[in-house]
C-alpha cells in the first residue's frame, strides 16, 4: 500500500495552500489539482507547490467540476504509484485532524472506501442540509441498500485503481454529483463503504461552488441515470444484498 493525499481546488487557493500545509506533516505525496483557476490563485498554487516537498500540482487549463478535478488526481495518483488517496475538499470545511484516522483504517481494509459522515455545525444551510438527506435517499434506491450513509461528504479515502476504472462510464457526472455517483458505482463493484464521523463546519466569509439550480438538475439527472442502471442490475443486486444480509446475521 502505498498512500497519499488529493486536494481538488477551485476558487479556495489559500485554504488549499493552509491545507496541504498541514498535511505535509506526514510525509506523503500530496496531489492539488488546479481546476482552471484564475491568475492570482493559479500563480499562488505554483508557487507554494514549487516550494513545498511532497507536492505534485497537476493544472487544468480549463474549470472541469469537482468531478473531472478528481479523475485527474486519480489518474496522476497512478502515475505515481499510490494505491489510495485521501480526498479532501479545499475549503476548510473538514476536519483535518482525522486524516491520520482515516489513513490508519484505509490500511486496516484496503478494498473498503473510508468515507466521512458529517457532523453539521449550527452555521450549515438548511438546503444543503436537505439536499444531502436526498441524495442519500436515492442512493439508497438505486443500490437497494442502506450501505450509502452518506454520499456528498468531500473526505474521503479512495481506492485508486478500483475507483479509475468505475469512472469508464460515457456519461459519468465530472461536476457536483461526482461524490455521489462514484460512491453507487463502487457500490455496484462490491467496493463497500466504511463511515466515519467527521466535523463539518460553515465559515461566515466561505466561498461555495455550488449552484442551487444548475448542480441540482446534474444531480437529478445524474440519478435519473443512476435508477436505470441499477434496472439492468436488479437480480444480481438482490441476490448479493441477500447474501450479505445473511453473512451479517
Amino acid at each position: 500500500m502505498k498512500q497519499g493525499f488529493l486536494i481538488p481546488v477551485y476558487r479556495h487557493g489559500k485554504t488549499a495552500c493552509l491545507l496541504a500545509e498541514h498535511l505535509s506533516a506526514f510525509g506523503l505525496p500530496i496531489i492539488i489539482v488546479d481546476d482552471g483557476n484564475d491568475a492570482d490563485t493559479r500563480t499562488l498554487l505554483a508557487q507554494y507547490a514549487e516550494k513545498t516537498p511532497h507536492i505534485t500540482l497537476v493544472s487544468l487549463k480549463k474549470n472541469s467540476g469537482k468531478g473531472g478535478a478528481v479523475i485527474a488526481g486519480l489518474k496522476k495518483a497512478a502515475d505515481l504509484g499510490l494505491t489510495h488517496v485521501l480526498q479532501i475538499d479545499a475549503d476548510g470545511q473538514h476536519d483535518a485532524g482525522k486524516a491520520a484516522f482515516f489513513l490508519e483504517e484505509s490500511a486496516k481494509h484496503p478494498d473498503m472506501i473510508i468515507c466521512g459522515y458529517p457532523e453539521f455545525d449550527s452555521a450549515a444551510p438548511k438546503s444543503r442540509v436537505t439536499g444531502r438527506k436526498i441524495s442519500n435517499f436515492w442512493a439508497a434506491v438505486v443500490t437497494l441498500s442502506d450501505e450509502l450513509k452518506d454520499v456528498l461528504c468531500g473526505f474521503r479515502v479512495y481506492p485508486v485503481d478500483v475507483s479509475l476504472r468505475a469512472i469508464r462510464c460515457l456519461f459519468f457526472d465530472k461536476r457536483m454529483g461526482f461524490d455521489a455517483e462514484i460512491m453507487v458505482r463502487l457500490c455496484w463493484k462490491k467496493v463497500f463503504p466504511l463511515f466515519y464521523p467527521i466535523k463539518v463546519s460553515y465559515p461566515q466569509d466561505g466561498v461555495s461552488n455550488f449552484r442551487m439550480v444548475r448542480d441540482n438538475i446534474r444531480i437529478s439527472w445524474m440519478f435519473t441515470r443512476l435508477c436505470a442502471g441499477m434496472l439492468l442490475r436488479l437480480p444480481l443486486l438482490v441476490i448479493r444484498n441477500i447474501k450479505r444480509g445473511k453473512k451479517s446475521r
